[in-house]
């Protein structure tokens, strides 16, 4: 192939790329935009494989039938439940891919130029933190590794050691280029960086965690790029480096902390007493009577959360919301951006249940809303409608905007207990005057609600 046609294919695909991300950033345009990002990675694995000739092609063969496999399997097995799972999975295996060919090319290599060697420093640093940090993600998601809270301060100083570790490996290996053991020891400091980097993250900051493990994931696909000198690869990479990024920046933002906090695990203010009693009485309620008061409704807001994932309670959620609809309720669904394991998981989590994109509303859009609903029924969410977030300068979640559910003429909460929800701050709302509580597994408690309403 000449190098104008090749660079005219990863010219297309960069295209297809940008506009892969375009598509993804509405859900109904998001299959179209999977689909363009599909054809343009495979545009450019090809032109890349006929024009290095890296291998023959019956292993080529070989390798997108299993690579197919591989991917129809999990297309059609794995749960839209794990996906937060799956996803901390790719990207590790892309940090990872990434590692293994910047080191194959600088042993490949006689002579290592600057560009070489610097670009397979960053490729292989980034890349080893991303592979073990995605890891222990996904098995924290799983449920293989218990959750635990902010890092202590000898893990922080754990970080600092691997952190100076690993500057004076890469030091090394720019200096001396031909002495691979140096890259062993860089790849071998990051992947206990990233071991460490996570391991302390709790659920309520996974969303950032992965959203910037994706970013990363990315990085390292750039300076593998350059380590190549294959411009496909470097545009891919800085998309989504760059996407992931601003995706970091956005779920920190709804947060209100700082991606410092979030990584090192810095918590401000007192969260008070997590098993203190509530000063206030709590209403309790049956599924009938919540069942009486969603039908008597006009118009209900329905709150997903942690809770409704971890109970796997969407399916129930969305056939609650289509019997109220047949009894001319309308339903609106408020989605916090971090609701949920990982960014969009709600959405995700409802669009499997076959919830109408237009039933969604995000946080700035439903918030306005919520005074005017008759109902606001929160399933499984706790931090995300703290109204202590607005008031309580000493409160770790202080100034992070939520769902302002509170200001809705009543209030039904499903919650297995009073339990505060990570930050370990307790919520006034469930003592409030407009209040009802119904404690319970979110899908049992749910599908009894469903039940009561069918009679």
């Amino acid at each position: 192939m000449t190098a104008a046609l090749i660079d005219l294919a990863y010219l297309a695909a960069a295209v297809l790329f940008v506009l892969a991300l375009k598509g993804l950033s509405h859900p109904r345009k998001a299959v179209r935009g999977n689909l363009l990002g599909s054809l343009g990675m495979l545009i450019a694995v090809a032109v890349t494989l006929l024009d290095r000739r890296i291998v023959r092609f019956d292993i080529i063969a070989a390798g997108v039938l299993l690579g197919t496999s591989f991917g129809l399997v999990l297309a059609t097995k794995i749960r839209m439940t794990a996906m937060p799972q799956l996803v901390a999975l790719f990207n590790g295996l892309g940090g990872g891919a990434s590692a293994l060919v910047a080191g194959s090319a600088l042993l490949a290599a006689a002579t290592p130029q600057l560009l070489l060697t610097t670009s397979s420093v960053v490729s292989g640093l980034i890349g080893a933190v991303t592979f073990s940090g995605s890891f222990v993600a996904m098995a924290k998601l799983q449920g293989w590794l218990r959750a635990r809270g902010a890092p202590r301060l000898w893990q922080r100083g754990f970080l600092v050691i691997l952190l100076v570790a690993a500057a004076l490996a890469a030091t090394h290996l720019v200096r001396e280029p031909t002495e691979i053991i140096g890259y062993g020891a860089l790849t071998s400091a990051a992947l206990l960086l990233g071991l460490v980097l996570v391991l302390p993250i709790g659920g309520a900051d996974m969303p950032v965690m992965i959203a910037l493990l994706n970013a990363c994931s990315g990085l390292a696909a750039a300076a593998t790029g350059f380590v190549l000198m294959n411009q496909a690869l470097v545009i891919s990479g800085s998309l989504v480096g760059a996407s992931g990024f601003i995706l970091t920046r956005i779920m920190c933002r709804a947060m209100n902390r700082t991606l410092a906090e979030v990584v090192f695990g810095h918590v401000h203010g007192d969260a008070g007493d997590p098993d203190q009693e509530p000063s206030k009485p709590v209403k309790s309620v049956s599924p009938e009577e919540v069942a009486m008061l969603l039908e008597a409704s006009r118009r209900v807001i329905i709150v997903p959360g942690y809770g409704m994932a971890v109970a796997q309670a969407q399916h129930a959620t969305a056939e609650l919301a289509r019997n109220l609809q047949a009894h001319g309720v309308r339903v609106d669904y408020a989605i916090h951006p971090v609701a949920g394991r990982m960014p969009g998981h709600m959405n995700v989590l409802l669009a499997e249940a076959d919830v109408p994109y237009e039933e969604l509303y995000d946080l700035e859009a439903i918030n306005p809303e919520l005074v005017e609903a008759d109902v606001a029924l929160v399933i499984g969410a706790n931090d995300v409608v703290n109204p202590r977030a607005r008031t309580d300068r000493d409160c770790p979640i202080y100034g992070m905007p939520i769902l302002n559910v509170d200001r809705a003429r009543t209030v039904v909460v499903l919650k297995r207990s009073m339990a505060p929800g990570f930050s370990g701050v307790s919520n006034p709302l469930f003592t409030a005057e407009n209040t009802m509580m119904l404690f319970g597994d979110a899908k049992q408690s749910v599908v009894a609600i469903v039940r009561a309403l069918q009679y």
